[in-house]
């Protein structure tokens, strides 16, 4: 139910009180509220908040559901908190966590599509855009440096990030096709107890003092896999995410822009593995170079929105939905048009996210301390490295450069700049947000909010 309290899975001697699914709510809107920085920032504030501060869930619990939610397809930090509102207060309590968690980012971003549209490319909108996308550029990198630290403990770590990078830049490897190489490597290298694959969960912040938690080590979730779980859940969620998509090929034919969205976000919420950073690689280069959505330079615009205003990073995508469908909008006039596509997106980006959860979660929760399941993950999380450094090659091109072609040579692939073309303010703007962030260790806040403000300037004094 609901509003059931935790009580009776405490341990004997727990000083934390007991939480019912309405105390639980501001909780989840202050996390929802807080929760910028990417997937790194949102995961520590969740361990900050739930861990050390309330105390609901101990340290390997938290990491076991992080673990879990960085295998799946889709945002980790967003699953993380479905998972974590599940395990506290089974489905009632996952839809909460987890919608509080998009809601805030949703609001945001389709603000910001609309102010983009009607008036991006004019004057100091412009010029604000401009300076962001020099921003991103240095986050993506730090990004890099971030989890190549915690991922790459090892040459076999380090080699499947190099294979990684390779493969996806060079050889133009299909991303799903990587991450499930890696994991299979990583089981595999698991389950023979091989030294090289001995891995553990994600660093955390805080040092685990044992308890008392609300729900410590030997606590059970209130919900567990009853007989006919998988189908029930199946056939609930499954409708809710795919019956939408069904009615828009059917009403509108796969032509259709609506359609095309619901396609082709519906196949990303299967396919991206592994972050936030990872997934834009494969939306970025499909929504630019396949469908010719929009620009390389617009979704540098996007991924800025989405840094700066609460949420996943992947609420990206709401804003490629809006411009897919405010650029193609039929009969209806082109503002409602992308309202729906961007809605539209989000609904085809998340709803499979609620479906992983309820469906594995209980099952997961078997599986903690499987060295196999840890291998796998640490494997993904080395390959995942490499795939964001194809990111952040891929949008310094795009950012520094005005113009990029594609060398081809058999099966290798690369994308080279015109060296003509290079951008000078945009270079000059790159590399201010490069020292800011490595050198001046200046937050992503103060550093997006500087880069902006320097755009808004060049605007002004006509440079750009």
């Amino acid at each position: 139910m609901a509003g059931a309290t935790l009580s009776s899975t405490l341990p004997p001697r727990s000083e934390v009180a007991p939480v019912t699914l309405r105390a639980a709510l501001p909780v989840w809107a202050r996390i929802a509220a807080l929760s910028f920085g990417g997937p790194a920032g949102q995961i520590a504030v969740m361990h900050r908040i739930l861990v050390e501060e309330r105390r609901w869930v101990s340290e390997s619990r938290f990491l076991h559901a992080l673990n879990f939610c960085t295998l799946l397809p889709g945002p980790e930090a967003q699953q993380l908190a479905t998972y974590i509102g599940w395990l506290m207060h089974g489905t009632r309590g996952g839809l909460l966590a987890g919608g509080l968690f998009v809601l805030p980012g949703l609001l945001a971003i389709m603000a910001l599509s609309w102010i983009y549209a009607l008036y991006g490319e004019v004057g100091l909108v412009a010029g604000l855009f401009f300076g962001l996308k020099a921003a991103v550029l240095a986050i993506v990198a730090e990004a890099v440096l971030r989890i190549g630290r915690r991922a790459l403990k090892g040459p076999v770590m380090v080699a499947l990030a190099g294979a990684s990078f390779v493969g996806i830049f060079v050889l133009d490897v299909p991303f799903p096709v990587i991450v499930l190489a890696a994991g299979v490597i990583g089981y595999l290298g698991g389950r023979a107890d091989l030294p090289p694959f001995r891995a553990g969960g994600h660093g955390a912040s805080a040092r685990d003092d044992g308890g008392p938690y609300l729900l410590g080590d030997e606590a059970l979730p209130q919900e567990r896999a009853s007989h006919g779980h998988v189908p029930r859940v199946l056939g609930i969620w499954g409708t809710l995410w795919l019956a939408p998509v069904l009615a828009l090929l059917v009403l509108l034919g796969p032509g259709d822009v609506f359609s095309e969205i619901a396609v082709f976000f519906s196949k990303m919420a299967m396919v991206t593995f592994g972050g936030a950073y990872a997934v834009l690689t494969y939306v970025a280069q499909q929504a630019v170079e396949h469908y010719g959505w929009l620009k390389p330079g617009e979704m540098l615009d996007g991924l800025g929105m989405a840094e700066t205003t609460p949420g996943p990073l992947i609420m990206v995508t709401q804003f490629v939905g809006f411009l897919a469908a405010y650029r193609t909008p039929g009969g209806l006039p082109p503002l409602v048009a992308g309202t729906l596509g961007g809605l539209l997106t989000t609904w085809v980006t998340f709803a499979p996210c609620f479906l992983w959860i309820f469906l594995g979660a209980p099952y997961v929760e078997r599986l903690r301390g499987n060295r196999a399941l840890a291998a796998a993950l640490a494997c993904v999380t080395a390959a995942v490295v490499g795939v964001i450094l194809n990111l952040a090659v891929w949008f310094a091109l795009h950012t520094i450069f005005r113009e990029v072609r594609t060398l081809a040579l058999g099966p290798v692939r690369i994308d080279a700049p015109v060296l003509a073309s290079l951008d000078p303010y945009a270079l000059a703007l790159a590399l201010a947000a490069l020292v800011a962030v490595f050198r001046l260790r200046a937050g992503m806040v103060t550093t997006l909010a500087a880069c902006a403000a320097a755009g808004l300037v060049l605007r002004l004094l006509g440079a750009i």
